[in-house]
C-alpha cells in the first residue's frame, strides 16, 4: 500500500551512486532544452514567457514522483499550449489578469479530471480519442502552431481574426511591406544553429546552443532599441487623434463589458423570479450592448492597425530626445537618427505620457526574479462551466500523448506500466502546477527522449530538471532579458515539425479506408475551425463514434463454405460454391437491441435466395455477448424459419452467451441437440438429414460427400 501511494519508493530498491551520476546529468540535460521551449511554449499559450518557467517547475517533479514512467519528461508541450490559448481566447485578451487567472484555474481543472480518472481506474476513457482522430489533429495543430509563429519571425504585429488563416493572411500582407529584417535573421539563424548541431551531434543540447548565441549577439547589437515617449513628441497631429481616439474606443469597451456582465447578472435576477417582461427588456439591454461592444472592437481594431503601420522617422533634438514624424515628411531634408519608428500598440489604452516607440526587435524582456507565490487559483463558476469542456479535452489529449510517450520508452526499458497511476501523477502535476501558478502541462516526447538518451535511471531525473528550474529562476533570469522573440518562434517551429506526421494518414487508410478518411476530415475542419480546435477535435470524435456505432448495427454477417485449405470461409470473399441445401451464416460481433433486427433481415434474404434450403446453422463464435432483445429476435428467429420448414441450429456458443440461453430456457426452445459445439460436429450432423432424399454431387461443406 506505501509503494501504491508514493510509487517512487521503487526507484531505490538497487539504487546506487551510480545511478545517481546518470539521473543528474540526464536531469541537467533535459533542463537545458526545456527552460527555452517552456518559455517560448507559454507564449504560445498567450502567457508572458515567464509562466512557462513556472509550469517547468513543479510538474516535472510531482508527474515523476507520483507517475508510473521513470522517464517521461512532463512540463510545457506544444499541442496543450495551443489548446490553453484555444479555450481562454474568449474570456480574456491574452497575456491580461484575467487570462493568467483562467489558464491556472485551467490547469487546477485538467489535474481534477485526470486524477478523478486515475483514482476511479478509468484510464480506457481516453480510447475515445482514436489514433486517426489524435493524428489528424495533431497533424493539424502542427501547422496551426507553426504558423502562428510567423509574426514574430517577421516582427510585423496583427490582430488575431474570427479563423486563423485569415490570421496568417494579414501576418503575409503585413509582412510584404513591415518586415522587420533582423527579427527575420535571427530567427533563420536560430534555425540554421539547431539543424546544424542535431546534425553535427544529436547529445548536444541544440535549443539552449541557439538561444544563447542569439541572445548575446541581441545584447551587444543593440538588438531591443524601444523609448518611453511623451504623445507630444509625435508631431503628427493625425496621429496624436488617432491615439486619443483609440484610447476612448479601448476605454469604452472595457465600460461597457463591465455594464455588459451586470446586465446578465441582472437577467439571472428577473429569470428567478420568472418576471417575463423583466427578461425580454434585459435582453434587449444585453443587445444594444453588445452591438456597441462590437462596432467599437471594429473601430479599435482599425485604429491600432493604422497606428502599427504609421513608419515614422526621429528627428535628434537637444538633450537627446527625438521628435518624430512620418517617414516621407523627413525625407524632404531634415536630419534624422536613420531608424524606422513604429508605435507599440497592444489591446490597452496608451498612456498619453509613456507611449512605447519601437525601433528594433522584440525580446522577451524582464522575467520577475524568484518562486512564484503558491495559492489556489480563484474559482468563478461561470467561467468552469465554459472552461469544462476544453478542460476534457485537454486531459484526454495530454495523457493520451504523455502514455504514448511512456510507452514508447517502456518498450526499451523494459519497464511496467500503469496507465492509472500515469493519470494520478499527470493530474497531481497539473494540480500541484496550478497552486504554483502553472498552466496545464503534459509529457513531452522530445524531452522524454533527451532524458532517456542521456542515461535516466529513474525519475529522480526529472526533479534535478526541477530543481536546475528553481536555479535559474532564482538567479540567473536577469540573463534572459535580452532573448528575441523570434528565436523562441523558431524554437516552437523546430518542436513542431516532428508532429508532422503524413505516413500517419497512409496508414490508417490502409488499415481501414474509413479510417483514413476521419483521419483526413480531422485535419481539415481543424484548420478551417481554427482557432476554435475544439470543433475540430469533436468532428473526429463524432465520426469515430458514428463509425463504431454503424459497425455495431450493421456487423458482418457471411456465408461459408469449404475452401481447397479445408478451412469453412467467406463463400463470397473467395468466391466458393455453396451446398443447396445447408447454409453456413457466420454472425461476427455482440447480438444486442442494435442489430438485431439486422441479423433476422440476413437470414431471410437468404432463405429467399436459397429455394431448396433445408437447414441454417448459424455459426455464433464471434457472437461474445447477448441482450435480452438479441435472445427474443434469435428465439423469434426460431419460430419464423421452422414455420418455414426450414430447420435451425447453433454452433460455437461461447459461456457469456450460453448462460443467458440458459436464464431465458433458449435451449428447451430450440432443442439442446440443436445447439453444436463446433461448426464440424455441425455439419456432420446436419449433412445426414439434409441430403438423405436429396442428390448433390458433391457438397461444398464436406471434403468428400457420402
Amino acid at each position: 500500500m506505501v509503494h501504491k501511494i508514493f510509487p517512487f519508493l521503487a526507484w531505490f530498491a538497487d539504487y546506487d551512486k551510480s545511478s545517481f551520476k546518470s539521473d543528474a546529468i540526464a536531469g541537467l540535460t533535459v533542463a537545458l532544452v526545456l527552460i527555452p521551449q517552456s518559455m517560448a511554449y507559454a507564449q504560445l499559450a498567450g502567457l508572458p514567457a515567464y509562466y512557462g518557467l513556472y509550469a517547468a517547475f513543479l510538474p516535472p517533479m510531482i508527474a515523476s514522483l507520483f507517475g508510473s514512467s521513470r522517464q517521461l519528461a512532463t512540463g510545457p508541450v506544444a499541442v496543450v499550449s495551443l489548446m490553453t490559448a484555444a479555450s481562454l481566447a474568449p474570456l480574456a485578451t491574452a497575456g491580461g489578469q484575467g487570462y493568467i487567472a483562467y489558464a491556472i484555474l485551467l490547469a487546477l481543472m485538467v489535474g481534477t479530471f485526470q486524477l478523478l480518472l486515475g483514482i476511479l481506474r478509468l484510464g480506457l476513457v481516453v480510447n475515445f480519442l482514436s489514433h486517426p482522430v489524435v493524428n489528424g489533429f495533431t497533424n493539424a495543430a502542427a501547422i496551426i502552431i507553426a504558423t502562428s509563429q510567423l509574426s514574430k519571425m517577421f516582427g510585423v504585429n496583427v490582430d488575431e481574426a474570427e479563423h486563423h488563416y485569415e490570421t496568417i493572411m494579414r501576418v503575409a500582407e503585413a509582412a510584404f511591406v513591415y518586415t522587420h529584417w533582423p527579427s527575420l535573421i535571427m530567427g533563420v539563424a536560430a534555425f540554421a544553429i539547431m539543424y546544424g548541431l542535431r546534425y553535427l551531434n544529436p547529445r548536444i543540447p541544440n535549443v539552449l546552443v541557439a538561444v544563447v548565441i542569439t541572445t548575446v549577439i541581441s545584447y551587444f547589437m543593440g538588438f531591443e532599441q524601444n523609448r518611453s515617449v511623451n504623445i507630444s513628441t509625435i508631431s503628427d497631429a493625425k496621429l496624436q487623434e488617432q491615439i486619443l481616439e483609440f484610447n476612448r474606443a479601448v476605454t469604452e469597451i472595457e465600460k461597457l463589458s463591465g455594464d455588459r456582465t451586470q446586465a446578465y447578472e441582472a437577467l439571472s435576477k428577473v429569470k428567478e423570479q420568472h418576471d417575463a417582461i423583466g427578461i425580454l427588456d434585459v435582453d434587449h439591454e444585453i443587445s444594444v450592448i453588445s452591438q456597441k461592444i462590437s462596432a467599437l472592437k471594429d473601430k479599435s481594431g482599425g485604429l491600432r492597425k493604422e497606428l502599427r503601420n504609421a513608419l515614422l522617422a526621429g528627428i535628434p533634438q537637444a538633450e537627446k530626445t527625438l521628435i518624430f514624424v512620418h517617414q516621407k515628411a523627413a525625407a524632404k531634408g531634415a536630419a534624422t537618427d536613420g531608424k524606422v519608428w513604429r508605435i507599440k500598440v497592444g489591446n490597452t489604452p496608451l498612456k498619453e505620457d509613456k507611449i512605447i516607440m519601437m525601433s528594433g526587435g522584440a525580446v522577451v524582456g524582464e522575467i520577475p526574479k524568484g518562486l512564484p507565490a503558491f495559492s489556489l487559483p480563484s474559482i468563478d463558476m461561470k467561467v468552469l462551466g465554459h472552461l469544462l469542456p476544453y478542460a476534457i479535452i485537454i486531459s484526454l489529449l495530454g495523457f493520451m500523448e504523455a502514455i504514448s510517450i511512456a510507452k514508447a520508452m517502456a518498450a526499451k526499458t523494459g519497464q511496467r506500466l500503469d496507465p492509472n497511476q500515469e493519470l494520478i501523477g499527470q493530474g497531481l502535476a497539473n494540480i500541484l502546477g496550478a497552486i504554483g501558478k502553472s498552466y496545464p502541462a503534459s509529457g513531452s516526447f522530445s524531452r522524454s527522449a533527451v532524458n532517456l538518451q542521456s542515461g535516466a535511471i529513474s525519475g529522480l531525473s526529472s526533479v534535478f530538471t526541477s530543481i536546475t528550474v528553481v536555479v535559474v529562476m532564482l538567479f540567473m533570469t536577469p540573463l534572459l532579458y535580452h532573448l528575441p522573440q523570434a528565436v523562441l518562434a523558431a524554437v516552437i517551429m523546430m518542436a513542431v515539425i516532428g508532429l508532422i506526421n503524413i505516413s500517419g494518414f497512409v496508414h490508417a487508410w490502409h488499415a481501414q479506408w474509413y479510417d483514413g478518411l476521419i483521419s483526413i476530415l480531422t485535419f481539415i475542419f481543424t484548420l478551417v475551425f481554427a482557432p476554435h480546435l475544439d470543433k475540430g477535435i469533436m468532428v473526429g470524435v463524432v465520426l469515430s463514434v458514428g463509425v463504431f456505432l454503424y459497425k455495431r448495427m450493421r456487423p458482418t454477417v457471411v456465408s461459408l463454405s469449404r475452401a481447397e485449405d479445408q478451412a469453412l470461409r467467406c463463400a463470397q470473399t473467395f468466391q466458393l460454391q455453396e451446398c443447396r441445401f445447408i447454409a453456413m451464416i457466420r454472425f461476427d460481433g455482440p447480438l444486442f437491441f442494435a442489430n438485431a433486427s439486422y441479423l433476422e433481415d440476413k437470414i431471410m434474404e437468404i432463405m429467399q435466395t436459397k429455394t431448396e434450403l433445408k437447414h441454417i446453422v448459424i455459426v455464433s463464435n464471434g457472437i461474445n455477448d447477448m441482450d435480452a432483445s438479441g435472445e427474443e429476435t434469435l428465439s423469434l428467429l426460431v419460430d419464423r424459419v421452422r414455420s418455414a420448414g426450414v430447420d435451425i441450429s447453433l454452433s460455437g456458443v461461447n459461456e457469456a452467451v450460453m448462460s443467458v440461453f440458459k436464464r431465458t430456457h433458449f435451449p428447451e426452445k430450440i432443442g439442446e441437440d440443436h445447439i453444436f459445439p463446433t461448426m464440424e460436429k455441425a455439419i456432420n450432423t446436419v449433412y445426414e438429414n439434409t441430403h438423405k432424399d436429396n442428390e448433390e454431387q458433391e457438397c461444398p461443406l464436406v471434403p468428400v460427400c457420402n
